[in-house]
């Protein structure tokens, strides 16, 4: 089989959040599974007309996996990815936001699609394929998330 062609050079823009929760363990953060691949991965996409990046992300989160809280306007970090499509290969940049919890709904947008779990950030970085994720993950400090304006 032969391998997927690059469409673009172009690296495109996505927003997503690691979306987390404290618990007496520690913090654990929320990953959803991929709807073709069902790979783990963060709540992301694309920019939405007239919404701030750190608010299309938490709409992603709404939509992805169920989450409603607060999220800060200052990234994380940022990690990159080829999202696979029929056409081929896009190179994507995802600039990620710290989003605290508040609210975990039954049922959202894409709830038959996606299964979500709580890990440990650790845990979740051995899960994830990207390499810069898996290093968002590692380093993620809920403290500095809160903090992060």
């Amino acid at each position: 089989m032969a391998e997927p062609k690059t469409i673009t050079t172009r690296r495109h823009r996505q927003y997503g959040t690691v979306a987390y929760r404290l618990s007496p363990a520690g913090p654990l953060v929320l990953l959803v599974t991929s709807r073709e691949t069902r790979r783990w991965v963060i709540p992301k996409g694309w920019p939405m007309k007239g919404r701030k990046p750190h608010k299309a992300a938490a709409i992603e989160a709404f939509e992805e996996a169920g989450v409603v809280g607060r999220v800060r306007n200052k990234p994380l970090g940022t990690f990159s990815y080829a999202k696979v499509k029929p056409q081929g290969i896009m190179p994507c940049s995802v600039k990620v936001f710290p989003l605290k919890v508040r609210e975990v709904h039954d049922e959202w947008p894409e709830s038959g699609e996606r299964e979500r779990c709580w890990f440990s950030p650790e845990d979740a970085a051995t899960l994830v394929s990207e390499p810069g994720l898996a290093e968002l993950l590692r380093s993620f400090n809920p403290t500095r998330a809160a903090k992060a304006r």
